[in-house]
């Protein structure tokens, strides 16, 4: 897994809306919380997301971008998104299947899909955090705020 002082692997990955996002162009802008979630349309994904979005101004920001991350196709993260009413990227790691999750080390490999891996990286492209969780537990938005404020980044 990488791990905490690594410069975080570059990757692109299209979203939701077929845009093409690229975490190589946040750096000198914004930190970015890197987000790995196992399958859209689930209870414990769906919770995590909602509570991103709900606190949105944390996450998305002037300091702080939000990138969401699974292994599902582009066109089923646009009605998960658009069911959900999220408004930042979901991004497809469809195809090759996993491979951003597995460059970040968390790819189950009997499942299919990404564990919970949230990685946060700041302006330089170095992960200053970093956390795993098994797939059925939900992760603690409000860790992420904590270290976004100690980058000096929360709003």
């Amino acid at each position: 897994m990488v791990a905490v002082g690594d410069a975080a692997p570059d990757f692109t990955l299209t979203d939701q809306h077929g845009q093409r996002v690229t975490l190589s162009d946040f750096r000198g802008a914004k930190n970015v919380v890197v987000l790995f979630y196992p399958f859209a349309f689930t209870g414990t994904c769906t919770g995590e997301l909602c509570a991103i979005r709900d606190d949105l101004a944390s996450f998305d920001n002037d300091d702080t971008t939000t990138l969401a991350v699974s292994c599902d196709s582009m066109y089923s993260l646009r009605v998960f998104a658009d069911r959900e009413g999220y408004p930042f990227p979901l991004l497809s790691d469809f195809w090759p299947h996993g491979e951003v999750a597995r460059a970040y080390g968390v790819f189950v490999e009997s499942l299919g899909a990404a564990q919970r891996g949230t990685f946060i990286i700041d302006t330089a492209g170095v992960v200053r955090w970093s956390v795993t969780h098994p797939l059925g537990q939900a992760r603690d938005a409000g860790e992420y705020r904590r270290v976004l404020a100690e980058l000096g980044a929360a709003r």
